[in-house]
């Protein structure tokens, strides 16, 4: 298929933005000093967290399943992989708007981000994302050890620094995101078992990086006209007229893997029915209900992918629980 032209970034001048946040909004409770860092972290919007926290989830619930793990460590290390997801994720989106700060500018839907509106000095954000940095290493060696260390901070650090360049080079961006969102799953199954799985490892991260395939080339759809203007590329705008098929592909592939790796761990019957089934029946309503050419039905699609998380995590923690239950039959 032919791909779009890359157009050149033409040096223009952008209109001033007021970018005064609602006292009402989710953030008003917070000093006003604060806001525009928080929002840097996008804390107002947390479904970019729920995409990176699920595959911390989904890999300890399975690894709680094989080693049929208390439930009292259970809940232990579910919290560490909120705070995980968060520190990661929250760090991502600001080294993301630094780089990209130029070209947020001029798109419609991310002008009045903090840097892009200048709300914030770019050396003041560089300031604060090495202060975040700082608190993930700190967090990730005192509750990670050994290999899964080193996955952790490798998502932490350098694989979410490459992104933002990506979409100045290449129409794949969307491919390194689904690497870089889903190392969670590696690192909560690895700390969780000390076991390197690799059939297991390779069948549920090529799932989750069709997932993220998926959400993010949905999400690159809202802002295709702003992108191709300012030169920044995504798999929505070289696939043109053939993402839909894109779609189905990526949600047929992580269906399969995802049957495929609770094949590998011995997932139980709950698993392949509320994990796969509810997962294909969300899927199916995804691809029937989004309207690619409007922004707020590509938003929508989107955020419910934070959703779907729930569905699969569930057929995981009823599995999980119902081992959990079995064990604890046999020993009366």
């Amino acid at each position: 298929m032919d791909s779009p032209k890359f157009i050149e970034k033409l040096p223009v001048e952008l209109p001033q933005v007021d970018n005064t946040k609602s006292e009402e909004g989710p953030l008003a409770a917070f000093p006003r000093s604060w806001r525009p860092y928080l929002e840097l972290m996008r804390v107002d919007k947390p479904t970019g967290t729920k995409l990176m926290f699920w595959p911390f989830a989904w890999g300890l619930t399975m690894a709680a399943y094989t080693l049929k793990l208390p439930l009292a460590n259970y809940a232990q290390e579910f919290l560490k992989c909120i705070i995980s997801a968060f520190i990661i994720r929250s760090s991502a989106c600001t080294i993301n708007d630094i780089f990209d700060r130029d070209m947020d500018a001029g798109v419609e839907r991310t002008k009045g981000r903090p840097l892009a509106s200048g709300r914030i000095t770019v050396f003041n954000a560089t300031v604060f994302v090495i202060f975040q940095y700082i608190i993930g290493v700190g967090f990730f060696y005192a509750v990670v050890n050994g290999l899964a260390l080193w996955v952790a901070l490798f998502q932490l650090l350098p694989i979410f620094a490459i992104y933002p360049l990506l979409k100045r080079v290449t129409y794949w961006p969307q491919a390194w995101l689904g690497f870089a969102m889903n190392f969670g799953f590696i690192t909560a199954w690895i700390s969780t078992t000390e076991i390197v799985d690799i059939p297991l490892l390779v069948a549920a991260t090529i799932g989750c990086w069709c997932w993220t395939m998926l959400y993010d080339t949905i999400y690159a759809c809202q802002d295709i006209e702003d992108d191709v203007k300012m030169g920044v590329r995504s798999t929505a705008i070289l696939f043109g007229t053939w993402i839909r098929p894109l779609l189905i592909a990526c949600g047929i592939t992580f269906i399969v893997m995802l049957s495929w790796a609770g094949v590998l761990n011995g997932q139980g019957s709950p698993f392949f029915a509320i994990s796969v089934g509810g997962t294909t029946v969300h899927l199916i309503s995804q691809y029937r209900t989004v309207n690619l050419d409007v922004p707020a039905s590509c938003w929508q699609n989107f955020m419910s992918n934070g959703q779907l998380g729930w569905i699969i995590w569930g057929g995981l923690i009823a599995d999980y629980m119902l081992r959990l239950l079995q064990q604890r039959c046999t020993t009366f």
